[in-house]
């Protein structure tokens, strides 16, 4: 048990009162239950619907009005529509059932059930795909209930019923699934342990997305002020001209503008998949795109890739390069990464590009800060290649990103103030972070507790009431 745990586990108990007598639910990882409560097993519970998906073939099947709801939609606790909609038609010809509400929808494959095990309410009739499960319960179980019920036990879901499958994904096993014990009290103590949830949840939840919005204002101070300063320097009464770039606007008057291509060379990564006959080969670490993340360069878990021994030093990252990534979220995309040679002869795949800067002209960390401030971001993603919240760029795009050039002793100065700004905010921000994971570990703990009997919520109820 961890430190925080015992934290958690501590906060609840001096808040909330254990119930009067407890026995032992027969299951290790549920532990003991109120004495008063009776554990089931799923298959008592609840029927179970299946899902389907319609050919992508027929357009006649989609942009209806029909909720067809797949894993990308359980981020709600209530469910009433779907990011895909089929039509009625779909229903008349592919034998889909619609489910009429209220049920509680679970997923049973896919990749995210890695890490979590989603849960949702329906509130409208809706469809559901092949991995998804709408679960139809009686009527001695209160749906609410049932939701959070099933996610305070997501840890011990997961741990017990879900296995690996093909491809990385992830499986509930159904003979354990329907074996899954519940603990259940009674329907008006289900009722009051939902209500509480609820109210308890939507604070922690509002606290969160306040802090959440306090991370966002800070980082949009941090990229203001960075933008200010590649783009107009440190003196607040230098003279100013029109720099000519319709993303720039005025500039210091002794500042120029030149492409990237006259200031930096470009390399290209490594295409894997190829295969070499009679060559000499030799093993090497390489970069791929999940290595270069928003802000910092992630080197915990580095591949290796065969290349030949003549292709090496195409491919070989040097100290002082800028690292940018060919696509990416829009929010985090056109970010460039200063390369420290971190590892050694490590390369990069071909999805990752490497700037390299002639030190005559042009700094690595000051590239790194235009190509990030809101200027960088800006020219990378209206030059770039869009689909739905990605954005994708070229070589040929990145070799004319027009570059504000101050003298190598602006640019170095200008690199110290704002590593100095942002020292600060990049603190303040890291513990933000921190105290939003232990609201979500509280969370999490809470919701367990009260589901399993740890704690009894009801005079917390009644006091509200």
């Amino acid at each position: 048990m961890t430190e925080a745990t015992d934290r958690i586990e501590d906060a609840l108990s001096r808040r909330f009162r254990p119930y009067a007598e407890y026995r032992d639910s027969g299951v290790d990882w549920l532990g003991e239950v109120p004495a008063h409560w009776e554990p089931a097993r799923l298959w008592r519970l609840c029927s179970a619907t299946s899902g389907a998906t319609p050919t992508k073939e027929n357009p006649a099947y989609w942009n209806g009005e029909v909720p067809w709801v797949s894993p990308k939609d359980m981020k709600r606790r209530v469910i009433a529509t779907s990011e895909d909609l089929i039509t009625q038609q779909a229903l008349d010809e592919t034998g889909i059932k619609l489910v009429t509400p209220p049920v509680v929808l679970v997923v049973v494959r896919g990749m995210i059930l890695a890490h979590s095990f989603p849960v949702a309410v329906t509130a409208a009739p809706v469809t559901i795909n092949q991995d998804m499960k709408a679960l139809r319960l009686i009527d001695a179980v209160d749906v609410f209930y049932f939701a959070w019920a099933l996610d305070g036990l997501a840890r011990g879901i997961v741990a017990t019923v879900v296995e690996e499958a093909a491809h990385g994904t992830r499986v509930i096993r159904m003979d354990q699934w329907r074996s899954l014990v519940v603990p259940l009290p009674p329907h008006p103590e289900q009722q009051a342990i939902a209500a509480f949830l609820d109210r308890e949840t939507a604070k922690i939840d509002a606290l969160v997305a306040r802090k959440e919005r306090l991370i966002e204002l800070l980082q949009e101070k941090r990229t203001a002020l960075i933008t200010r300063a590649v783009t107009r320097g440190l003196d607040p009464n230098v003279p100013m001209k029109d720099s000519g770039v319709e993303w720039l606007g005025k500039i210091p008057a002794h500042w120029e503008v030149r492409p990237l291509k006259s200031t930096c060379g470009l390399q290209t990564g490594l295409t894997l998949g190829k295969r070499y006959k009679g060559e000499a080969m030799t093993t090497r670490p390489y970069l791929r795109v999940a290595n270069v993340q928003d802000g910092y360069l992630a080197l915990d878990d580095i591949a290796e890739v065969d290349v030949p021994v003549r292709d090496v030093r195409r491919y070989e990252l040097r100290a002082g390069d800028v690292l940018m990534t060919e696509g990416g979220d829009f929010d985090k995309f056109g970010r460039g990464h200063v390369w420290e040679a971190q590892l050694a002869q490590c390369l990069h795949q071909n999805h990752i590009f490497a700037v390299r800067p002639r030190r005559s002209a042009l700094t690595s960390e000051f590239l790194a800060l235009a190509m990030s401030c809101a200027y960088g971001r800006a020219y990378f993603t209206a030059t770039s290649k869009q689909s739905t919240n990605l954005a994708s760029t070229n070589s040929t795009k990145l070799r004319n990103f027009p570059i504000p050039l101050p003298g190598l002793d602006d640019q170095v100065e200008i690199t110290r103030w704002a590593n100095r700004e942002s020292t600060g905010i990049d603190a303040l921000v890291i513990r933000i972070r921190e105290a939003i994971g232990h609201l979500r570990e509280f969370r999490t703990s809470l919701i367990s507790a009260a589901v399993t009997g740890k704690i009894d919520v009801r005079e917390a109820r009644e006091a509200m009431s």
